[in-house]
């Protein structure tokens, strides 16, 4: 039997809030658990022996095609998703630094992206997603 983290364990997990000029977060919408249906920052499972900087930038540019380049430590999340049965601590880091034009390149896994203003930002957002935004603040 394979155990799976997050699932069978808590996970160990990242994320990135990428902000532009103006200010505005990329959020995409979820299409798979942990809370499918929400907005998210871009993110993922941190890899055995890979920083969880390193994973942040390489989640964001797989689910962007942006091409991240400095990270900046954020804040440190951990999310118990009782409806999913999941538990999760994520390093959350954040980044202005980047180039390209986002796009959707994973549709199986998100379905819509957009740059929001932290002031009008969508709903539902994900739990790390509301933890980042309050550290932006």
């Amino acid at each position: 039997m394979t155990l799976r983290p997050g699932v069978d364990f808590p996970g160990v997990g990242t994320g990135l809030v990428i902000r532009n000029a103006d200010g505005h977060v990329l959020l995409y919408k979820r299409l798979r658990a942990p809370e499918a249906g929400f907005w998210n920052i871009v993110g993922g499972k941190v890899d055995h022996l890979e920083h969880s900087a390193d994973a942040a930038r390489r989640e964001a540019e797989e689910e962007t095609g942006l091409t991240i380049h400095s990270v900046d430590f954020l804040c440190l999340s951990e999310q118990i998703i009782q409806a999913d049965r999941q538990h999760w601590v994520s390093v959350i880091y954040r980044t202005d630094d980047f180039t390209g034009e986002p796009r959707l390149t994973e549709p199986d896994k998100l379905s819509e992206f957009g740059w929001f203003s932290l002031d009008t930002l969508p709903e539902p957002l994900s739990a790390f997603t509301r933890d980042a935004i309050r550290f932006l603040k």
